[in-house]
């Protein structure tokens, strides 16, 4: 699947904790239905086989809509479920080695809290950076927010995409202007809202006017 800076002008974020009536399913598909432009499966506690089942399921959601499913950490549920690509951590499998199992054409993201960490990535064969948190976030209670300047110095220091990600929500997206990002990332934002769909409208909306703002 093609990947440009504009697939993550609202990436949506799984988290479990926020399956109710709806399963997990119905959520992602409302999501991209109202806009989402990336989809990240996140699942921490799932055996490998019921996450491989889920994320089988999900690619076809996503393929639907023509948004890419980037598995969180896992790249062999990546490779097995045909997802688009993984999303990997400062302490998970090293960029270089996903990009030698997975070959080209697989969209890789990482992990950056500074700078420096996100010219490795981009070396490393990288195809979008996640930077964050921004904002408070319950998601990762250790996860100290980076200073808007931290986040411009991380834009400035790569030609790939960046998506801030953490605590951003309706109330806060406006304050990432100018920061360089090319979307945002979220979680509860999205995945808790009452009307999914009629969310992902306005958040994209908001994205889209962050963006333009900036420029």
């Amino acid at each position: 699947m093609k990947f440009e800076a504009e697939s993550l002008r609202l990436y949506a974020v799984t988290d479990r904790a926020w399956t109710g009536e709806m399963t997990i399913f119905e959520q992602v598909e409302c999501a991209v239905r109202g806009g989402a432009t990336c989809v990240q499966l996140r699942e921490k506690s799932l055996c490998e086989e019921d996450f491989f089942d889920e994320a089988v399921r999900l690619r076809e959601i996503c393929s639907a809509y023509g948004v890419p499913l980037i598995i969180n950490d896992s790249v062999s549920v990546a490779l097995r479920a045909g997802a688009d690509g993984v999303h990997v951590g400062q302490s998970d499998t090293d960029v270089r080695e996903v990009r030698k199992m997975a070959g080209d054409g697989f969209i890789i993201g990482a992990s950056a809290h500074t700078a420096a960490q996100a010219a490795e990535a981009e070396r490393a064969g990288a195809d979008y950076i996640g930077a964050g948190a921004v904002f408070p976030t319950g998601t990762k209670s250790d996860a100290s927010c980076l200073s808007m300047d931290e986040l411009k110095l991380i834009t400035a220091s790569v030609k790939i995409p960046v998506v801030a990600i953490g605590g951003i929500n309706k109330r806060n997206i406006s304050k990432l202007s100018g920061s360089g990002v090319s979307g945002a990332a979220l979680v509860s934002a999205i995945f808790s809202a009452e009307d999914i769909e009629k969310e992902c409208r306005e958040l994209y909306r908001l994205s889209e006017q962050m963006i333009k703002r900036g420029n």
